[in-house]
């Protein structure tokens, strides 16, 4: 798993230590400010069926010194297939949204939106659930434990005959749906439009990443959330409920969060992931 769980020199990722520093991590803070600015200054165009946009973090719950912005990207699935990816037809993890993106374009598609889609091992294969165009290549993981991924709820977000849904790990294995593309992470942020409870997500948590989850406000759309500034569980949380409205939310990463949104002018290059969801034309 990427989320980070140690700081200074070395950072703990899973039980093994990065090489990246303090000072890695305040460039990569330093290269996401650079980003937004593109982002507030380039955003572009109503009627695209991915929509890219910041929005502010204030919710009235969210400390002063926190307030921050997000940037929400909303994919229209009447009109954009998602997908989800992870390796090339080598069996090699695409690793960098710039491969998949030079690998689709090989393919004569355009990688118009993506981000990463779930919390992955040290080999970035993913820790749980992973369903691409209708095969399971990771079976459903119902681990339970201290890590962010095993905090109950955890979930599953999924495209299937019903739409786009997130479901917690339990509910997707008594349903056994058949879903076209599904990806498992957690916490759960919100669950039957109640804000989950596991540790990590006190209120009085001072543990602070860069954050990015997902939501599917109706069968037919999916929002993806990436935070621009490191914000708490709790916060990030209360921002899919009550600025999103969303009822069922899921955590997919922390610190290694990316987005890649060329209409923003915005391809995130800050560490390798595991599965990627994005669209491609």
């Amino acid at each position: 798993m990427t989320e980070w769980v140690g700081t200074g020199s070395g950072i703990k990722v899973m039980g093994v230590y990065s090489a990246h520093t303090t000072w890695g991590y305040v460039m990569t803070s330093l290269h996401r400010g650079l980003a937004l600015v593109s982002t507030l200054l380039l955003a572009a165009g109503s009627g695209q069926a991915v929509e890219c946009a910041s929005n502010a973090l204030n919710t009235g719950t969210v400390n002063a010194s926190t307030t921050g912005t997000v940037t929400v990207c909303r994919v229209d699935l009447l009109h954009e297939k998602l997908q989800l990816f992870w390796r090339d037809d080598a069996g090699q993890p695409y690793s960098r949204f710039s491969a998949l993106r030079d690998a689709l374009a090989k393919r004569g598609k355009t990688l118009e939106f993506a981000m990463n889609g779930g919390m992955y091992l040290p080999d970035l294969s993913p820790v749980g659930l992973f369903v691409a165009d209708e095969r399971e290549l990771v079976p459903l993981n119902r681990h339970t434990g201290s890590g962010n991924f095993s905090q109950q709820p955890n979930g599953v977000f999924l495209l299937d005959g019903h739409g786009a849904r997130v479901l917690t790990t339990d509910e997707y294995g008594q349903e056994k749906p058949k879903p076209l593309l599904a990806t498992q992470s957690g916490p759960m942020l919100v669950h039957q439009g109640e804000l989950t409870t596991s540790p990590v997500m006190n209120p009085q948590s001072q543990s602070r990443r860069i954050r990015n989850g997902v939501c599917a406000p109706s069968p037919n759309s999916a929002v993806f959330v990436i935070s621009e500034l490191p914000v708490t569980f709790h916060e990030f949380a209360v921002y899919f409920r009550e600025s999103l409205g969303c009822r069922e939310a899921l955590y997919l990463d922390g610190s290694i969060s990316s987005l890649y949104a060329p209409r923003l002018a915005r391809a995130d290059d800050w560490f390798n992931m595991g599965p990627i969801i994005g669209v491609a034309k």
